[in-house]
């Protein structure tokens, strides 16, 4: 009895076991046989932020030869869309995939820039990540203008944190319009309100002294007014040095 109730389980195993890849099979066969009917493309990165269009990226699989709509699924490489789309400098990341249903998907993450440099060595933004991305022509975002001798490592290490700290920080982000880089490194700002520029000097303790900033802000200038002062100058540790008009 026991050998037969063996023999009995083993069988049931097997049978499920065949069921099961049977099942696989066909589902696959199905799968191979499918048609891409769809291609959906969708955008992600800051609110609003139009570097590129879903019509960019439709064109860009068009001119590479991966346009998958009307190719059967089992021919369609994503990795190769991945690939393609991100050539374009303006792509932060690109996941591409695959539905039952014979649709493509490609979720598409725009670089998100936080600073824009206009120097000798070109004219950039500098991206949430610290990487470099291109001008569009199509398309402007509202961030600080870094200018002057600004060197690209410079603007992917000290100046980038900077702009990431301003970024992060809603009064200075709100304030910092323009940063201008001196030959030795200094930095001036150009704030936006209030007519007077902003020494910071090296950027070594910005944080500390954009806080005794903040404090001369909300204490001083609602007596004196924002017009009485042309410099402020920080390059002075624990020290606010004012230059009149």
């Amino acid at each position: 009895m026991k050998i037969i109730r063996v023999i009995s389980v083993i069988t049931a195993i097997l049978l499920l076991g065949y069921i099961i890849i049977s099942a696989v099979l066909f589902k696959n066969s199905r799968h191979d046989n499918v048609v891409c009917g769809n291609l959906i493309v969708t955008l992600q990165g800051g609110e609003n932020m139009r570097f590129v269009s879903e019509a960019n990226i439709t064109d860009a699989l068009k001119q590479a030869g991966l346009d998958p709509v009307g190719k059967p699924m089992r021919t369609i490489n994503t990795n190769k869309i991945e690939s393609e789309l991100l050539r374009n400098e303006m792509l932060d990341r690109v996941d591409a995939y695959k539905t039952p249903s014979g649709i493509i998907r490609i979720d598409v993450k725009q670089k998100i820039p936080i600073l824009r440099i206009m120097s000798a060595e070109g004219n950039f933004y500098v991206d949430i990540k610290g990487s470099l991305m291109p001008v569009s022509r199509r398309y402007t975002v509202r961030v600080p203008l870094a200018s002057g001798y600004v060197r690209r490592e410079f603007a992917t290490a000290e100046l980038y944190e900077f702009a990431l700290f301003l970024q992060e920080n809603e009064f200075w982000n709100n304030q910092i319009e323009q940063i201008y880089v001196h030959p030795d490194r200094d930095v001036e700002l150009v704030p936006l309100v209030g007519n007077h520029r902003i020494l910071l000097g090296a950027l070594d303790d910005f944080r500390e002294k954009l806080d005794n900033l903040q404090l001369f802000y909300e204490q001083a200038i609602p007596v004196v007014g924002w017009d009485k002062y042309s410099i402020v100058n920080l390059k002075f540790k624990d020290q606010i040095v004012c230059t009149k008009k």
